[in-house]
């Protein structure tokens, strides 16, 4: 649930870019009249984004037909199982009349299911093997490594659930299926659902984003080097498997979002679609602009009918096959600009408004979330964008890309900064303050203290940022280690802070509970081992240990937030905010929220103003429950008082705020006859007079 957003062109540092913002939006429709003929409505958009229904492999009434698009090729053959992996006449696909597609026909017995097969396509001085752009079914051979497509028809899936996603912050648990499991291997779909989705529901988290979904030749790509975008990886399972993990997820009431990566594709000549028909630009932009030199994959061009046919078909395909609610948008930022955003500090609005900006991804990201609200009106979409470019997350109505939500990722990069880089008594609170509230009026945005890019390729968890080696003999109940006190209290403050300023929040699997080290799938530098892309869930259910104590705050602050729903249509207002004292108070709702930072200096007595109404504690981080010291008394009332501030006399709250602590405390607003008391508590400063004026106030 949201609070209702400013227009875009409200912004007035806006007004010199509106014929920029303008002339997108202009594109965008003459795009879509372009692709549906003249028809401007997104629902026919919609429709057009329909070609899984005619490309591939599909069963007819009449047997098997086959379509591919290949502009260069001049000869594609079927090659399988089927034929004993010869190239054959009778599996020879035609090319239509006037047409870039090859069809080809075949009676029903002719194929079966499960069967492997490949593509052979033959151009003008060459050939190659291939495997079909819109194959639903990819397996790889284990000894060779190689892929094959597989004939797929099984049995139609009974779903069993009819889900709506709820009209709730998305409160996101982001998770590899691969590496769910704590033994060194590959997880399944399977296991997943049994195991980690019970998990999910009671850490208290209302959605799953799934990384790795689409077919990867790579497994250390961590899912991001796409071979297969019509595919679910056949590491983690069949399909099935998946419909069966995302039909039961939703009957707990999860909705299930995956990693969509279209900002890229990898560069896999036989297994992906680089050079599919001979060419290097049939799905991808010509020389250098084709290729991603950071991230050694290769650039899809979004200006050609083709791509867009192929891109926003298959955002829906997701949606009509996997029942997904929704996709969070991999590199963004890298579509949208030339330069990537490599190396670029996005410092001033122009840089969002100049020739660096590829309007041909702007304009695709556009169609896209049309085309997947059209489809699934209650879809979520996130854009992992660094760049914060005015718009991402503004309707469509209101001339924006049409984005539900953008990664605050300038959120992690602060805690990890502040934990790693500044020392504790050089903290600025305000700084914070900034940092975890800073976001366009138009937006919302998704907040998180780390999620697997920080631990990811020679990083650490938050965690293991502060603790390190002492991570390995302190974690014990009843040890005595002063670092560890340190991280154990700023891990549970740090996500109490993030979650509690807000608009949908995020964690990566298994560091709700402080998952330690760093994740590593197997490669040559690392023995080829498993021990890091896995999750130790036993750490988590050691009552010995005080990982327990980290996970059972974080489920247990979710559960307040979703049981008295504090995030819910409230912004968070900041109270009071001193560098001195490292004191931040602000109010969510009716919930008073209130943090020391400090890393010596407990204050007691400590006023805190608010307005009138009846204060009890709700719940801290210093609870012995969750592995703090029990120096704040549970439950506790905390009567009003009267303070003077800038001289006006004004209502507050005393607290004793120990070092390192952050507690939530409940407002009831005051009842019918409560004003006689409150005038009373202020007539202790002032006069009658002066206390009924201030009252008013």
């Amino acid at each position: 649930m949201s609070v209702p957003r400013t227009h875009l062109l409200d912004d007035p540092w806006l007004a010199p870019y509106a014929d920029v913002i303008e002339r997108r939006a202009q594109r965008t429709e003459e795009t879509i009249r372009r692709l549906t003929s003249g028809a401007s409505d997104l629902p026919t958009l919609a429709n057009f984004a329909s070609a899984h229904e005619f490309y591939g492999l599909l069963r007819t009434a009449d047997g098997w037909v086959f379509r591919e698009w290949a502009p260069n090729a001049t000869q594609i053959f079927l090659v399988g199982d089927f034929s004993n992996w010869e190239v054959r006449p009778e599996f020879m696909a035609e090319r239509l009349p006037g047409r870039d597609i090859f069809e080809w026909h075949g009676p029903g017995d002719l194929l079966s299911h499960g069967q492997f097969y490949r593509l052979e396509v033959i151009w003008q001085g060459g050939r190659g093997e291939r495997i079909p752009a819109y194959a639903r079914r990819v397996v790889q051979d284990p000894k060779t490594g190689l892929f094959a497509a597989q004939v797929w028809q099984p049995k139609p899936f009974r779903w069993r659930h009819r889900f709506t996603r709820p009209n709730v912050t998305p409160l996101i648990y982001e998770a590899h299926v691969g590496m769910a499991q704590e033994e060194e291997g590959i997880g399944t779909y399977k296991a997943f659902t049994k195991n980690i989705l019970p998990r999910i529901v009671k850490a208290g988290y209302n959605t799953v984003q799934l990384m790795g979904i689409m077919e990867h030749p790579y497994y250390g790509s961590f899912g991001y080097h796409v071979s297969s975008f019509y595919a679910a990886s056949s590491r983690f399972g069949t399909p099935e498997d998946l419909k069966a993990l995302i039909d039961t997820a939703h009957g707990m009431g999860l909705a299930v979002i995956m990693d969509i990566v279209h900002s890229h594709a990898v560069k896999n000549e036989r297994d992906g679609l680089s050079c599919f028909d001979g060419t290097p630009y049939q799905y991808f932009h010509d020389g250098s602009r084709g290729w991603h030199d950071a991230w050694d994959s290769r650039c899809f061009d979004y200006g050609k009918t083709d791509v867009l046919h192929f891109l926003l078909s298959n955002c829906r395909f997701w949606l009509d096959e996997y029942h997904f609610d929704g996709f969070r948008f991999d590199g963004v930022t890298s579509m949208l600009y030339l330069h990537h955003g490599l190396g670029v500090d996005f410092s001033s609005y122009g840089m969002y408004f100049d020739a660096s900006v590829d309007e041909d991804a702007y304009v695709y990201l556009t169609l896209a979330n049309g085309v997947i609200h059209t489809v699934k009106p209650d879809a979520l979409t996130i854009a992992e964008d660094v760049s914060g470019m005015p718009g991402i997350g503004a309707p469509l109505s209101e001339k924006g890309v049409g984005f539900d939500y953008r990664m605050a990722m300038g959120i992690p990069e602060c805690w990890f900064r502040l934990v790693r880089d500044v020392r504790d008594e050089d903290w600025s609170v305000g700084f914070l303050w900034h940092e975890l509230t800073n976001r366009r009026a138009d937006e919302q945005t998704v907040s998180y203290v780390e999620s697997h890019d920080q631990a990811l390729v020679g990083g650490k968890s938050f965690i293991f940022q502060m603790l390190d080696k002492e991570m390995y003999g302190a974690m014990h109940k009843g040890s005595v280690n002063l670092t560890v006190d340190r991280g154990l209290a700023l891990h549970k403050m740090a996500r109490l802070a993030t979650l509690g300023c807000c608009c949908a929040y995020l964690n990566f699997m298994g560091n709700e509970f402080g998952h330690p080290e760093w994740i590593d799938f197997p490669r040559e530098g690392n023995g080829n081992s498993y021990h890091h892309a896995r999750r130790q869930w036993s750490l988590r259910d050691d009552p010995t240990l005080r990982f327990k104590g980290l996970a059972d705050f974080d489920e247990a602050m979710l559960h307040l937030m979703t049981k008295e729903r504090v995030l819910e249509d409230t912004i968070p207002c900041r109270i009071y905010a001193s560098d001195e004292d490292k004191v931040l108070a602000f109010m969510r709702g009716e919930f008073l929220f209130v943090f020391n930072f400090h890393s010596e200096h407990s204050l007691a007595d400590y006023p805190v103003i608010v307005p009138p109404g009846h204060y009890h504690h709700e719940l801290d981080t210093d609870a012995e429950a969750f592995g703090g010291f029990a120096r704040i008394q549970q439950r506790q009332e905390y009567p009003m008082t009267t303070v003077k501030h800038e001289d006006e006399i004004c209502f507050a709250i005393r607290l004793y705020l120990p070092a390192r602590t952050a507690i939530i405390i409940r407002r009831t607003p005051p009842k019918r006859g409560d004003g006689k008391a409150l005038v009373q508590a202020l007539a202790h400063a002032v006069s009658m007079r002066e206390a009924q004026k201030a009252l008013d106030k």
